[in-house]
């Protein structure tokens, strides 16, 4: 719903997950590499307005993308067409793919660094080639039903197989290119495609089934860029040494100064139009399939085009924030670290870092907030966004001591990934397609382009390694944590028995249903618990006990009842007469009520207590007026007590 209230709470939430980048980078420039950027009011503009177009964007996602998305996926399942489903699916992943900046990014990057064996163009159309047959294959299972877990296992032996025969060269660069195929609108997108299928196909459940496209889209393109590899440096030759290029990549990991930004209108309306462009191809797929496929209106068209505008113009100042405030700081600050003389400092930022950037990730907002929406409450989108930011810290820590001590990125990989299937049988079912999918959306807008500045920084700076080998794979690491740290999460929650709101109504429902059950038993004392909304059946004995005593004693009689524990009493009016008042008994039954009978319900146990207090504190066995007596009560049924004097 478009509406001010819900940009506020989306604005609130955006700088309380800014905070932790914020804190990080003081920390660090000024307690270790202790100088003031001179461009630090740049940085903070810049910070506000990632801040604000953070809001902007998730806000367009709530109002344009997801509801498109579920709607599509909807009306194709209604239709009941597996081969129009199929084609949607191949052409949201490729399309999306293709456009991708991160990707274009590290293509290029790729192609410089490999002295031009590595087609920019070729390996950009591999990877949207690979993850739109990941999407394809995501819906063929969701529409089938299959487990998610026996797809990932079969995706990692392949893996792992392809490792095997590829060139080590393209080892880090594969890894990394199944982390930054997941973008920041593809995610929505597609989650709302699974999500969508899951809800309307019978037999589906949105939180078991909906989830794990994105896994699928990580995955694949590790195995197609892999066998690109191996056909490349077996039958590519080129004139260009790695070697001489190498040398052309220092600006990356040599800055001496943190640059400011540089506000230009033609810069601005190029990003602008770059954006444009990103969302055009996603846009372009779901028109032609919605009128020309479904031949069907798109339910508040108005709404839609809005949102994603939103999406738009959030993502645009977002992307400008970031270079106005972390790019080039980050770009600095890795190359500084190196030259301290402490691996500890470089590993705590790469922890700092990862950590803070997955946080503030709009991807994996958007994501969090729909797993707890989907499981109706039992994953909490604050906490399972936490244990992704752990997993994505702990990767690229563990990442960057890869490139400080040097070693093959396969062997620490290999070893992730059979934690990752051991865990997959123990983690709770509901759990394990959101772990899949945290690896793919932990690398987007805000962590590609800072660990991929760190990852090619350290390789360059520190003797003996080579930014192609070593440069490339913090992405991986990236994204194979969080799987790990997520079910970890699931067995956490599971062990602690938190539940979501419908299965606690139902519990309190089975509750109530005993409840009734054994009230219906004549040979059990129903009790209610004073202030809920509970009652219980005992085979407890009970019984009544009286105390007959002149009205002017009653409070006393109450009193010495309430210490002894006596929770509730009923209150009657008594006449007495003494046996010297027997012989004028029948002028005496009109006259006024002069005594009290209190009538306390209680279990068997508290009766001497009560009797011995009150006998004591009215001396009813001595000078004092009164009776007492008790006897034991059968099918008692309504009598309410605390919960502590049962």
């Amino acid at each position: 719903m478009l509406n001010f209230v819900s940009f506020l709470k989306l604005l609130k939430e955006s700088f309380r997950d800014l905070l932790p980048i914020i804190l990080v980078i003081i920390f660090f420039q000024l307690a270790i590499i202790q100088s003031v950027p001179h461009n630090w009011l740049s940085t903070a503009i810049g910070l506000a307005i990632v801040g604000v177009g953070l809001a902007v964007f998730l806000l367009g996602l709530e109002v344009g993308v997801f509801p498109v998305g579920e709607g599509l996926a909807r009306d194709f399942a209604k239709k009941g067409s597996t081969f129009w489903i199929i084609i949607f699916a191949f052409m949201v992943g490729f399309g999306t793919t293709i456009a991708e900046p991160a990707l274009l990014v590290i293509a290029h990057k790729a192609a410089d660094i490999s002295g031009g064996r590595i087609d920019a163009t070729i390996l950009r159309l591999v990877v949207a080639f690979s993850v739109g047959f990941a999407i394809v294959l995501g819906v063929w299972r969701i529409i089938k039903g299959h487990p998610i877990h026996y797809y990932i296992i079969a995706g990692y032996i392949l893996v792992v197989t392809a490792t095997a025969f590829s060139p080590k060269e393209i080892v880090g660069l594969a890894f990394d290119l199944g982390g930054v195929t997941t973008s920041t609108v593809t995610v929505p997108l597609v989650a709302a495609l699974g999500i969508g299928l899951a809800s309307t196909i019978k037999g589906r459940n949105p939180i078991l089934d909906g989830f794990g496209l994105i896994a699928f889209a990580s995955l694949t393109p590790m195995i197609f860029v892999q066998f690109y590899g191996i056909f490349v440096y077996e039958f590519v030759d080129v004139s260009q040494t790695i070697t001489s290029v190498v040398t052309q990549v220092s600006p990356i990991a040599t800055p001496t100064a943190t640059t400011s930004y540089d506000f230009k209108i033609l810069d601005l309306l190029k990003g602008l139009i770059s954006i444009i462009m990103d969302v055009i191809p996603i846009l372009a797929v779901i028109l032609v399939f919605q009128y020309v496929v479904l031949k069907k209106h798109i339910d508040n068209l108005k709404e839609v085009m809005i949102g994603f505008g939103l999406v738009i113009i959030g993502l645009d100042m977002f992307i400008v924030g970031l270079e106005m405030g972390l790019f080039s700081l980050g770009e600095t600050m890795a190359y500084e670290l190196t030259q301290y003389d402490n691996n500890i400092i470089i590993y705590s930022f790469a922890f700092a870092i990862g950590f803070s950037t997955t946080m503030a990730e709009p991807s994996l907002t958007a994501i969090a907030k729909k797993a707890k929406e989907i499981s109706d409450g039992k994953i909490n989108d604050f906490v399972l966004r936490l244990f992704v930011a752990l997993g994505v810290a702990i990767g690229i820590s563990l990442g960057a001591y890869r490139i400080v001590v040097g070693g093959e990125i396969v062997y620490y990989i290999m070893v992730g990934y059979i934690f990752v299937i051991v865990l997959t049988f123990m983690a709770p079912k509901y759990i394990i397609p959101i772990a899949y999918d945290s690896g793919g959306v932990t690398t987007s807008t805000v962590t590609v382009p800072l660990v991929a500045a760190l990852g090619l920084g350290l390789a360059t700076n520190i003797s003996g390694r080579d930014p192609l080998i070593d440069g490339f794979g913090l992405i991986a690491f990236a994204s194979l944590f969080p799987m790990l740290t997520v079910m970890f999460y699931g067995i956490a929650t599971e062990s602690m028995g938190i539940k979501g709101e419908h299965e606690l109504q139902e519990i309190k429902l089975d509750q109530l249903r005993h409840a009734l059950e054994d009230a219906d038993d004549m040979d059990l004392s129903t009790v209610h618990i004073h202030g809920t909304d509970k009652r219980h059946s005992y085979k407890m004995p009970f019984s009544a006990v009286h105390v007959i005593v002149p009205r002017k004693n009653q409070d006393r009689a109450l009193l010495a009842a309430k210490e002894a524990g006596a929770s509730g009493v009923t209150i009657t009016d008594a006449h007495g007469m003494g046996l010297a008042e027997m012989d004028n008994f029948y002028n005496r039954l009109n006259g006024e009520a002069t005594d009290v009978n209190l009538m306390f319900i209680v279990p068997s146990k508290k009766v001497d207590d009560i009797i011995y207090a009150v006998m004591h504190k009215l001396d009813i066995v001595g000078r004092g007026d009164g009776l007492s007596y008790s006897y034991p009560v059968s099918h008692l049924k309504g009598l309410t007590m605390k919960s502590k004097d049962l």
